[in-house]
């Protein structure tokens, strides 16, 4: 018995409503990406005004990433009960009451505990994802995920802008100075936007369902589920690691300022967030597999070389090929997501993210604990081998797919 190849309906006009969906779910986004890696930056003041250890500075940066991963599943299926618009809303709210806490902290334990709270910021993703696809149509979900993935980009937000604040005001005034401007910025930023998206957005239209947790939750058993899981902890797992990582690479390993660090890991960040459009507009018209395939083999092509000891020009040039092929990636993933699961986007999409996002937890402590065996490049070597493994598995799935008869087609070229 065969699984019947899913239908793709056809591709209607966004209606203004969807339109404002996208638009107001992906400002959002931006910003609460910004605010999830912002301790790729202000964990460095940190680190000197603490005295931190390498590990201990690693775990206070992948800390809001581990909250911002776990609640992405549980934040997926609310948004597709209680509708995405209202998550949204407070999902927002909640970062900015932790930010604004941030804020005023000081000592090393209370970080950790409200950088648990600022990394509900992460948990955006699943609840706007499941938000676009209550408005869009399948066959347009490829651009708008994609455009609304673009959110990434809000990395680059922080590392250029999080550098100039950290020296706009200084310590001691009724304004938090130095680091702690940053999260009071993003406070006042996030209050802003809670209320735009509660003012300019139409309301939730969800239905009421007699579905069950259980019924929720059944396309989880499928092993399908778990590999699209796979292949986003290598576009965008890697990616929140490597926002993580590059600035403090960039000073110790090159001695390089900190504003020019940000600067440098922003030529990162650009083509690993703002290719997301152009990855969902690809999968659209061409299918996402071989758009997923293209993509790793981006990604492989600039991390080769990033295996060994370069000039920081080099260095940066490879790091902006890797971007690209993230950036690409990102979007054929969940393409695939959208497009094998209609009307499941919340809960298997937040899967997706929520494994996607643990990677981004988890390679930053990796890469710590193998440099002392593989060298300041541990984390290129383990990036490239997890890449080469996680190509090999989709493509022998992709053929499985094919002797079976189940070839998708997801576009009809012109």
């Amino acid at each position: 018995m065969t699984t019947p190849t899913p239908t793709v309906p056809t591709a209607l006009p966004l209606t203004p409503d969807a339109r404002k969906v996208v638009t107001f779910a992906t400002l959002g986004f931006t910003l609460m990406f910004a605010v999830w890696v912002m301790f790729g930056i202000v964990g460095l003041p940190i680190r000197k005004e603490l005295g931190l250890t390498d590990a201990q500075f690693t775990l206070l940066t992948a800390i809001p990433v581990l909250t911002g991963s776990l609640l992405r599943l549980p934040a997926g299926i609310w948004a597709d009960r209680y509708g995405g618009k209202k998550v949204f809303i407070v999902n927002t709210l909640l970062t900015a009451a932790f930010s604004l806490a941030l804020s005023y902290a000081n000592g090393y334990n209370l970080l950790l505990a409200l950088a648990l709270g600022v990394g509900l910021a992460g948990v955006s993703f699943a609840v706007g994802n499941a938000w676009i696809a209550q408005w869009v149509p399948t066959t347009r979900q490829g651009l708008a995920l994609g455009t609304f993935g673009a959110g990434n980009a809000g990395a680059s937000i922080t590392k250029l802008l999080a550098p100039l604040l950290i020296t706009a005001v200084p310590l001691g005034l009724l304004i938090p100075g130095g680091w702690h401007f940053v999260p009071f910025v993003f406070t006042l930023l996030l209050v802003l936007c809670a209320a735009a998206t509660a003012r300019l957005t139409p309301a939730d239209a969800v239905q009421n369902s007699t579905r069950t947790l259980g019924d929720w939750l059944r396309p989880l058993a499928k092993a399908q589920v778990w590999r699209f899981g796979l292949y986003y902890v290598v576009f965008f797992g890697a990616y929140v690691a490597y926002s993580l990582f590059l600035p403090k690479y960039y000073v110790d390993h090159y001695d390089i300022p900190l504003a020019r660090a940000g600067l440098l890991t922003a030529l990162f960040i650009f083509p690993a967030s703002l290719l997301r459009p152009l990855g969902g507009y690809l999968s659209d018209r061409f299918g996402p597999r071989a758009v997923t395939i293209t993509a790793f083999g981006i990604m492989l092509l600039g991390l080769l070389p990033l295996m060994r000891e370069l000039p920081v020009s080099t260095f940066t040039l490879l790091t902006t090929i890797v971007g690209v092929g993230m950036g690409i990636g990102k979007a054929s993933t969940y393409t695939l997501v959208a497009q094998w699961n209609p009307g499941q986007m919340g809960v298997v999409g937040g899967l997706v993210g929520l494994l996607g996002g643990l990677g981004g937890f988890f390679l930053p402590l990796i890469f710590a604990a193998l440099k002392p065996t593989l060298g300041a490049q541990s984390a290129f070597i383990t990036l490239f081998i997890l890449t080469v493994g996680t190509g090999v598995v989709f493509v022998a799935n992709m053929v499985r797919l094919k002797v079976l008869g189940r070839q998708l087609t997801f576009a009809t070229p012109t």
